[in-house]
């Protein structure tokens, strides 16, 4: 089964090109410029340095959230376009759980934090035993100061991965709490399509039309609106 992968939802882009499990090319920027100036590109690139072509593709998964509101909007879109033109299936995967997989073969809890600014992080935990990953809450968004409390009922190592992970490091005051490196830090499409293979052998697949984006809260503009909206109620 031939995979491709997409991940957008954070500063970086990167597109994977997998076999049943088996990765045969990834692209991965963090250069600065704009998803919609790199995404395609790559897509176009591990295609044809692969020697594939669009409709040898089998399935499309994508972290389809939380994270940045337009790199997940582009990442989404980019796929349901792309499946749509070959009638194809997708797998939506959730950003937080794909980074749990970077550090599969450990044996730790690890915490995937995405800073959701005003001292919030986007954040779910997981369990990893080796090569078996166990979901231990659902993706939310939680303070900083919230989430380090219920870190303290843990007693085992715990690991912190995403954008916002160094944030809560830097509040935190429990020897069971580290940083994962920065080789390993960090969302990748090669572990959205490690999720996403999970997600596929339990039956997950899902039509481009029903793949949406999962932001968890409102965007700062609509929160604003709806915050002026509040003042000009009679």
């Amino acid at each position: 089964m031939l995979m491709l992968s997409v991940d957008s939802s954070a500063a970086p882009a990167s597109v994977c090109l997998s076999d049943d499990g088996r990765i045969i090319g990834e692209f991965y920027l963090n250069t600065g410029f704009t998803h919609s100036q790199t995404l395609m590109a790559m897509v176009e690139s591990v295609l044809k340095i692969s020697g594939k072509a669009a409709s040898d593709i089998d399935v499309y998964a994508v972290n389809s959230g939380p994270g940045s509101f337009t790199g997940v909007r582009i990442g989404v879109s980019a796929v349901k376009g792309m499946a749509y033109a070959s009638d194809k299936p997708c797998i939506a995967v959730s950003t937080l759980e794909s980074m749990a997989y970077n550090l599969l073969g450990g044996h730790a809890v690890v915490c995937a934090c995405m800073d959701a600014r005003r001292q919030q992080v986007y954040n779910a935990v997981f369990r990893v035993d080796g090569e078996k990953i166990t979901r231990l809450c659902d993706d939310r968004a939680i303070s900083v100061a919230d989430l380090l409390e219920e870190l303290g009922d843990y007693d085992e190592e715990i690991v912190l991965v995403g954008d916002g992970a160094a944030l809560v490091y830097a509040s935190a005051d429990n020897e069971h709490i580290k940083l994962a490196p920065e080789s390993t830090r960090y969302q990748r499409a090669s572990s959205t399509a490690a999720a996403a293979l999970e997600a596929y052998k339990r039956g997950e697949v899902i039509s481009p039309a029903a793949l949406m984006p999962s932001y968890l809260r409102l965007s700062q503009a609509e929160r604003e609106r709806k915050e002026k909206e509040k003042g000009t109620e009679i």
